[in-house]
């Protein structure tokens, strides 16, 4: 079947990503979370879709051209968690909030007066979380009493609402996380502010998010396809990564060193930590080696590649997240059935 399609393709294989959909979803059950996934990942609101009818509460945007595409695709409750700055935007996040269910998240006075300008004759107020960095070195007030000042500020701005408090972890930072809110949940109390929801993420700790029992929400994005970076920090196995990029050997030019027609416009140049540019399924000799615009190098890792020109491969990326937007459609198969395609509804929606 593989070996009909043009090349380079991404494939998903659905019955893995319904598989890595219900198997969180029943995660955050059992431990009494509410799972908000981050539609960056997938990009098509279909996918979008699956998850809220998993028992999901809603959905992640990173921006408010995401946001809208899913909000007219009839997914209505959408947290952006990303400062909302000028004017051009505000009033995008105005309108599109006249649709869904909006929240949006703050780190600083200058996007709270922002917000309160463009949303003090709503009907409803806007419920705006207050980012917290617990380590990651983003965005975020990065002490516990920041994070109450900015809070009452919400409450007293026209138009808005406190929503509660919001982090993206660095990997390893359950802990921090746990003991930051801890601090930050107390200092509200003694404020007497009452704190909705603590919003945490982060698909490398998906699994030990039980470790922060002061966390009520949990965002991931990239458990519904997994990729490279989560098999090799022991998250998921090979069989649990349901998007592959396949390519074709285009030349072999030396018996060590073959060429694929997968570069960085397709694998992206994201290594996050690791050696090489993705793993190829069932060659567990060969690597990516380095990347240009239109080519990728395999080399082996000792001796000749074995590989002819012509000859198809499947990679399983570093960073899937990254490869959804760098194509229109994807191609849907469950095993070696091909089941169509699907528009990348959100694709380039990056503003």
């Amino acid at each position: 079947m593989f070996d009909e399609l043009e090349t380079p393709a991404v494939l998903v294989d659905l019955d893995v990503a319904t598989r890595n959909i219900l198997r969180y979803q029943n995660y955050c059950n059992e431990h009494g979370l509410t799972l908000r996934p981050h539609i960056k990942t997938h990009k098509t609101p279909e996918f979008a879709r699956q998850q809220v009818m998993a028992g999901a509460v809603g959905i992640t945007c990173q921006k408010i051209s995401e946001a809208r595409v899913m909000a007219e695709a009839g997914l209505d409750d959408i947290l952006i968690t990303y400062n909302i700055v000028g004017a051009s935007k505000l009033a995008k996040l105005r309108a599109l909030s006249n649709q869904v269910r909006l929240s949006v998240t703050a780190d600083s006075l200058f996007v709270i007066d922002g917000l309160s300008d463009s949303f003090e004759d709503s009907p409803e107020p806007l419920s705006v979380l207050v980012e917290c960095d617990t380590g990651a070195l983003r965005c975020g007030v990065t002490e516990p009493s920041d994070a109450i000042t900015l809070a009452q500020a919400v409450e007293r701005a026209a138009g808005l609402s406190f929503g509660g408090l919001m982090t993206y972890p660095a990997v390893g930072g359950t802990q921090n996380v746990q003991s930051w809110m801890t601090e930050a949940l107390a200092l509200c109390k003694e404020a007497g502010l009452d704190c909705p929801l603590v919003s945490s993420g982060g698909s490398p700790d998906m699994w030990t998010a039980h470790h922060a029992p002061v966390v009520t929400e949990y965002r991931v994005g990239t458990y519904i396809y997994n990729d490279r970076s989560l098999v090799e920090a022991g998250v998921c196995s090979w069989q649990d990564c349901a998007l592959t990029v396949l390519a074709t050997v285009v030349s072999t030019p030396a018996p060590d060193r073959a060429v694929i027609d997968a570069g960085s416009k397709i694998l992206t140049s994201d290594l996050l930590g690791l050696e090489g540019h993705g793993h190829l399924l069932g060659r567990d000799d060969l690597s990516v080696r380095s990347l240009s615009e239109e080519h990728g190098c395999i080399t082996a890792t000792e001796g000749a590649t074995g590989l002819a020109v012509g000859e198809r491969m499947r990679i399983v990326p570093n960073h899937c997240c990254v490869v959804s937007n760098m194509v229109d459609r994807i191609l849907l198969h469950r095993g070696d059935r091909l089941e169509g395609d699907r528009k990348v509804a959100a694709r380039g929606c990056v503003a």
